[in-house]
């Protein structure tokens, strides 16, 4: 059986996306970021104004300096300006140092507030909807994208705004000069406007097309080297090496589209920043001729433009960061549409019963699993889920922990839907426990406490020595031993112990048992099963046997054939029918003995 589940993960293609944000959607969360550290957002802009506004003073006393020498200014004239322009320069060095340092410090605590809100809302979604949409797709949005937000955040924004404002004094100082040179300096924009529109109206598809192939290269990737001893196994390296091409070829594909987009809008960028400036000498070398206007005049103009190709270099190549980054900040605020899981403040079962009332379930791509299954488990009971693979037994235990919620039909604890609980709620009601397991980064400590805050050392002990840990004892440091790399490594048995471990801590009145004992040799394993009936006597334990020995120990045994439950009884009077559930006793039983 576990073969077969790393089968599933190794050959799984998501199929249920993960939601993308639209462009109000994502206006809207930018706002509510700035009005969050609006202090100093605004700061930022009087700080950015002011540097912009200093810097102007330089071309026009270069324009000055250059009248009052050909108007027969001395030396003195000419020293006071150019120490006016050194003194202006030193100002705006500061003011522009200021404003990057101030815009740094909001795009930080911004990026801060954006991870926040991607965990909390990665945390609160379904475990359904994650296997659904792939952990590829949430790894690439909660790494590449918000780290690609946070650029734009901590660098492309506050540079946005200080180039924004420097072109709007810079043009506004041309025009001030004479608005015929202002006038062409704004038309020989032009041709930056067109691509630019241009190049809009394609980026955000592009963009979120290369994030999405992105995605799926992760997921490929990740799925196949979680299920490499099944693909070796059974063959499967060609089926996975073809999978993977063709998710690099669409990566590939998506990443020159983008590649050819910035090629032609960066070209004719480059192109227009030449044509102001020829216009306006042309057109200020006439006025000049015509005695309309002075040489220093026109040098300070030409100047002036010359002076806006930088910020608006800036300005344009930011802009083309912002589609990237609008569609990495579209995936990642995409997840705040994603279904949620349901409120704390759910309804209160009444009892412990957990009633199946005529649920089917259909797995997306896929054909009916279940078919109508009517069971009641009545508290207290030890039910075990028997059946061939492929009969619907996983199906059924993920629609019994809430995992799922059934296409028809109800599952219903205490006559309140178990899907429609918070997860807290749920927690407290009933818990899955598969092969799946997973031994988090820190102390023994920290793994147990997962499951109980607020359990102190004696509780931690106890649930150990319950599902036969006892190996913990032996660590140097005990419940403060390090696990993982940097620490004691523990093997597939005594993960799954904690994991057992935190499940006593937890405490549900329910518990479902699919192949969680599945890594532990016979003996361990029944052991561990025994231990944990002596724990959570009094509680309903639903077990999905694939050792028969479960289903003997038992109170009722449920055979499921196909999706539908064919047979529920008593180990004896099921044995003694003569029915499927008889069939693979005999075979079981026949196996064991001869083993």
């Amino acid at each position: 059986m576990t073969s077969v589940a790393s089968e599933t993960s190794a050959t799984k293609q998501s199929s249920g996306r993960l939601p993308v944000a639209d462009p109000a959607d994502v206006r809207r969360a930018a706002g509510r970021l700035i009005r969050a550290d609006g202090r100093a957002f605004a700061v930022v802009l009087v700080l950015n104004a002011l540097a912009a506004a200093v810097g102007l003073v330089g071309p026009w006393l270069l324009g000055r300096i250059i009248d009052e020498v050909r108007a027969g200014g001395g030396v003195d004239v000419v020293d006071r300006l150019a120490l006016a322009i050194l003194l202006c320069a030193l100002a705006q060095l500061l003011l522009a140092r200021w404003a990057r340092y101030v815009g740094h410090r909001f795009g930080e605590r911004t990026l801060a507030r954006v991870r926040e809100q991607f965990v909390e809302r990665a945390l609160s979604l379904p475990a359904s909807v994650v296997e659904r949409a792939g952990t590829g797709d949430l790894t690439a949005r909660g790494t590449a994208d918000v780290a690609q937000v946070g650029t734009t955040l901590r660098d492309a924004g506050p540079e946005l705004l200080i180039s924004t404002v420097q072109c709007l004094f810079i043009l506004g100082a041309v025009f001030f000069l004479d608005p015929l040179l202002g006038a062409c300096a704004v038309l020989g924009q032009v041709g930056i406007w067109f691509v630019l529109r241009w190049y809009l109206r394609r980026a955000r598809a592009a963009y979120l097309a290369e994030g999405a192939a992105t995605s799926e290269v992760a997921e490929i990737v990740g799925a196949t080297a979680a299920g490499a001893r099944t693909v070796e196994a059974f063959g499967l390296q060609g089926r996975r090496i073809a999978a993977s091409r063709d998710a690099l070829e669409t990566s590939r594909r998506t990443r020159m589209y983008t590649l050819y987009l910035r090629s032609v809008f960066f070209l004719v960028v480059e192109v227009s920043y030449i044509v102001p400036v020829v216009g306006v000498l042309l057109a200020g070398s006439v006025l000049h001729e015509r005695g309309l206007m002075s040489l220093g005049a026109v040098i300070a103009a030409a100047l002036y433009l010359r002076q806006l190709e930088s910020p608006l270099d800036t300005i344009l190549m930011r802009v083309e960061q912002l589609q990237s980054s609008g569609a990495s900040f579209a995936r990642v605020e995409g997840l705040g549409r994603a279904p949620q899981a349901s409120a704390a403040s759910s309804p209160t079962p009444e009892d412990d019963r957990i009633d199946v009332t005529g649920v089917r379930y259909a797995y997306d791509r896929g054909g009916e699993v279940l078919r109508g299954v009517d069971l009641t488990v009545r508290p207290g009971e030890r039910l075990a889920i028997v059946g061939p693979s492929g009969a619907g037994k996983t199906t059924l235990s993920r629609l019994l922990a809430g995992i799922d919620a059934p296409s028809s039909g109800t599952v219903t604890v205490g006559r309140v839907p178990i899907a429609a609980l918070g997860p807290e709620q749920l927690r407290r009601q009933v818990v899955l426990v598969t092969q799946e397991h997973h031994v988090f980064l820190g102390t023994v400590r920290d793994n147990l406490l997962i499951a109980e805050p607020s359990a102190g050392d004696a509780e931690l002990w106890a649930a150990l020595s319950s599902v036969g840990a006892d190996w913990v004892a032996e660590l140097r440091s005990g419940l403060d031993t390090e696990l993982g790399p940097a620490g004691h490594r523990p093997d597939g048995s005594q993960a799954q112990q904690l994991a057992l471990a935190r499940v006593v801590l937890a405490d549900p009145h329910t518990l479902i048992l699919d192949e969680a004992t599945a890594l532990l040799d016979p003996a361990t394993a029944r052991h561990t099963e025994h231990a944990l009936a002596a724990v959570l006597s009094g509680r309903t334990v639903i077990a999905i046997a694939h050792r028969l020995h479960t289903a003997h120990d038992a109170d009722r045994v449920a055979v499921m054939e196909a999706g539908c439950l064919t047979e529920v009884g008593t180990h004896e009077s099921l044995v003694a029918a003569g029915g499927a559930y008889a069939a693979l006793w005999g075979s079981w039983h026949g196996q064991a003995s001869g083993g």
